[in-house]
């Protein structure tokens, strides 16, 4: 498998600390042999990055970076569980995108997130998936990703 920290930084980027839980949550969670990562939105510093519905205030383009960013987060929650090392593969990605009335590109801004974690995680990065646009998402921001990661034995 692809060293993730190795393509990380090749990439240039680093794991961001892993954001506090808005509400009674916890970042992650380990059973058995999988992680599921709650639905990380775009937030840098404690900051929120972004607001706004896209195809309306926020583009498509900037939608697919906060989407990039929220993947990247996910990961942070993933490393700081179990080791980012452990990842097997990326089972299952659900991206949430704040749709303006009549916005259908929502799988175009997911991909931010999809391609992230195959740069990261070659092969091991490819997963079911599913877009889904919706009304409102927590504190006005754009996008949330959650993800299910598949994860070696301890």
């Amino acid at each position: 498998m692809t060293d993730p920290f190795a393509r990380l930084a090749e990439l240039g980027l680093e794991l961001p600390p892993v954001t506090a839980p808005l509400a009674a949550y916890v970042p992650a969670v380990q059973t058995g042999n999988h992680v599921y990562v709650s639905g990380q939105v775009p937030i840098a510093d404690g900051k929120v990055l972004a607001t706004g519905k896209v195809g309306a205030e926020v583009t498509t383009e900037e939608a697919a970076a906060l989407a990039r960013r929220c993947a990247l987060s996910a990961l942070a929650a993933v490393d700081a569980l179990v080791g980012l090392a452990r990842v097997v593969r990326v089972v299952k990605v659900v991206g949430f995108v704040a749709a303006a009335p009549g916005f259908t590109d929502v799988p175009t801004v997911i991909n931010g997130a999809s391609e992230l974690f195959g740069e990261v995680l070659g092969e091991a990065g490819r997963h079911a998936r599913s877009a889904v646009g919706v009304a409102e998402l927590p504190r006005g921001v754009p996008v949330e990703v959650e993800a299910i990661f598949e994860v070696e034995a301890s």
